[in-house]
């Protein structure tokens, strides 16, 4: 039987790179995002990647393309939602409206994505819905006072969401890459340690996806454990060595 899987933030990033990796292993692949073009090109380079255009912080809009993958596709095995932004240029001091704006599409516009999916998935009783987060969500970063909490909020929601899909026979899972290379990590001026390309992170999840059962897909593993092992030190000893990225990042 063919797969069907729903990826959002499928535009650019981590987001193309899964939808490709899913079309290349003869997944049928529902792409989501807002720049319709970039989509469109995707649908030229596989045509087992369908373009459904989407704003996710519309959440009305969000159940109808819903409603339409499901008409197209017939059926969903898993949905992957991927959208995120980050300004890290204007996280540098306290700003109001780019931190809701950052909450409004990671937090938010995934909420109305498991919202549009919540009915179907209950009802058929399997399934898997998994939320891209990040290592940033294990502690709070400098000159990223929008970006972690955003996180923080997704690794939480999906933590909560996992009792309660659980009754369904409804997988939930959580994605915490670290640096990988993309249009938003290209907005970094500090060096950024083991960064990896989007084929990397692709590889990764497609794997933890469709290979394996935890809850958590973390990678690469030599970061992720640094970054694990951050997130139990005391705040006093935790606060001493962040400080010294705050000061680099503030001196560029």
């Amino acid at each position: 039987m063919i797969k069907k899987i729903w990826i959002t933030g499928a535009s650019s990033g981590i987001g193309e790179a899964l939808a490709k990796k899913f079309a290349e292993e003869k997944w049928q692949v529902a792409a989501s995002a807002r720049r319709e073009n970039l989509l469109q090109n995707l649908n030229k380079h596989n045509p087992n990647i369908h373009p459904f255009p989407l704003d996710v912080t519309d959440s009305n809009k969000t159940i109808q393309v819903f409603e339409n993958i499901i008409k197209k596709l017939e059926n969903i095995d898993i949905c992957v939602f991927c959208t995120g932004v980050h300004d890290p240029q204007s996280e540098k001091k306290l700003n109001v409206e780019s931190i809701r704006r950052i909450m409004e599409v990671n937090f938010f516009g995934t909420l109305n994505c498991i919202n549009a999916v919540n009915n179907y998935f209950k009802e058929k009783q399997s399934g898997h819905i998994s939320i891209v987060s990040s290592v940033a969500a294990y502690r709070g970063l400098p000159a990223a006072s929008g970006y972690c909490a955003s996180k923080s909020a997704l690794t939480s929601l999906a933590e909560s969401l996992y009792f309660d899909f659980k009754r369904y026979n409804v997988r939930v899972s959580v994605v915490s890459p670290g640096f990988i290379k993309t249009p938003m990590t290209d907005q970094n001026n500090f060096p950024m340690p083991m960064i990896k390309s989007p084929e990397f992170a692709a590889e990764q999840i497609f794997k933890g996806l469709t290979k394996k059962n935890s809850f958590e897909i973390h990678f690469p593993k030599s970061f992720t454990y640094f970054m694990k092992t951050l997130k139990i030190l005391p705040n006093w000893l935790y606060f001493k060595i962040a400080g010294n990225a705050h000061k680099k990042i503030f001196k560029r």
